[in-house]
């Protein structure tokens, strides 16, 4: 189960690192990400979308390594930490979805962060 569930976190992270690679470079998807407040990110927002896709791939990584699934960090005592953080973080980008003026972007990103939310708790409770 924790394997699967790595797994699919893992595509809806590639895609989500595309969807921010695109906003990095002036995509006009600004209303699913951010608050929704633009249409086209400003530079600081572009920014930020450049690093979540940083950020995006470490989670990544420590899950799948959590899954046992990539050989990085093998045997490492705080990868179950990590994967924990990892859960507790998604649950709040939940609740900072749900919370968002733009319905664009409550009703595409709140269930993408809660199915990855979801992936990230049946990778953390692995022993």
């Amino acid at each position: 189960m924790a394997g699967t569930a790595a797994i699919i976190f893992g595509a809806i992270t590639i895609g989500l690192a595309m969807f921010q690679l695109n906003l990095a470079f002036g995509a006009p998807w600004g209303r699913l990400a951010w608050g929704g407040q633009h249409e086209r990110l400003p530079m600081p927002l572009r920014i930020g979308s450049a690093i979540s896709i940083l950020i995006y791939g470490l989670c990544a990584a420590i899950l799948l390594a959590r899954a046992g699934l990539i050989p990085l960090w093998t045997g490492a005592d705080w990868l179950g930490t990590a994967s924990w953080a990892i859960a507790a973080f998604l649950g709040l980008g939940i609740l900072a979805n749900l919370a968002s003026r733009s319905l664009p972007e409550r009703l595409v990103m709140t269930p993408v962060a809660a199915t990855m939310c979801v992936c990230a708790v049946l990778v953390a409770q692995t022993t």
